[in-house]
């Protein structure tokens, strides 16, 4: 597999993604207050960037809505996956949001004209399969579906929206205007979702401050401007279940800083996790007909 420049900035955005679970977990604020300055942080460093540089173009009237829609989509996710976080475990809320590739294929299917190929469903499968076995299968048959576990799942369908409409305007719209748009739009967006909430906007320990903006410029602006990039030049289904390898570093960083639980159940489910993505990476399509005939 050849390692383009959209392959690498993915699997850098990957990697910066990774940490912000384990950041949310130390609750050093709320989850609200957390996604609010995430991407308020973000746009005060991005904005100065992208006007003193002229890198910044507003786009028609309908793009620029669609961006503002974007950022409410995906300032949404955030939010509710924090919460998912700060109420069970970083393995199992990132694991459960992740299983938004399911929901970009069908979303892709219903609604692109790009379709989503056979390997795409087969790695998906397979992905899947791997994710529950991480998880743990007693998990799946004993399922308690309480708030953080629907939150875990609503941010994955969010989030599979917001990367469908995203590769729609990214197709029209440079990286750095849609990410300023979006995150501006985050901003006022949950702002005064906050405020309407009581949420506390300061009071918090200088650990705390340092974590908001870590998130800010590692979780959100590193890691979103690459792969918002990736976006721009691949398939929005191969993004999306990229993705999952995410929940497999957040596994290991869970268990290295907050000593939460490893088997070697977990470590097999990661590999077939994984095996599943390398699957929709495969440039020739995969035959069933051939894989099961004698």
């Amino acid at each position: 597999m050849k390692l383009t420049k959209p392959r690498l900035a993915l699997i850098c955005g990957i990697l910066c993604i990774s940490i912000f679970p384990i950041l949310v977990k130390l609750r050093l604020t709320s989850g609200l207050i957390s996604a609010f300055y995430r991407m308020f942080f973000a746009v005060i460093l991005l904005l100065p960037y992208v006007l003193l540089s002229k890198n910044f173009k507003l786009p028609s009237l309908k793009l620029t809505l669609l961006a503002m829609l974007c950022g409410i989509l995906f300032s949404s996710d955030v939010a509710v996956w924090n919460i998912a976080i700060q109420d069970s475990s970083a393995t199992q809320a990132s694991l459960l949001t992740n299983l938004s590739p399911v929901w970009v294929g069908i979303g892709s299917f219903l609604f692109l004209k790009s379709k989503p190929a056979t390997n795409f469903w087969i790695g998906t499968i397979v992905s899947l399969f791997g994710m529950i076995t991480l998880v743990g299968f007693e998990f799946f048959i004993d399922l308690n579906f309480n708030q953080a576990f629907l939150f875990a799942v609503l941010s994955g369908i969010l989030y599979s929206i917001y990367l469908l409409v995203s590769k729609n305007v990214l197709s029209e719209v440079d990286v750095l205007s849609f990410m300023t748009i979006s995150l501006f739009t985050s901003s006022i967006y949950l702002g005064i979702l906050c405020y309407s909430l009581n949420e506390p906007f300061t009071g918090f320990s200088n650990t705390g401050w340092f974590v908001l903006v870590l998130q800010a410029v590692i979780c959100q602006l590193c890691a979103w401007l690459s792969i918002s990039y990736a976006t721009q030049h691949m398939r929005a289904t191969r993004v999306s279940l990229s993705l999952l390898s995410q929940a497999v570093i957040t596994s290991i960083l869970a268990w290295l800083f907050l000593e939460e639980k490893i088997t070697l159940q977990m470590v097999f489910g990661g590999i077939i996790l994984l095996f599943g993505i390398r699957i929709t990476f495969y440039d020739k399509t995969i035959s069933l007909k051939k894989l099961f005939s004698k």
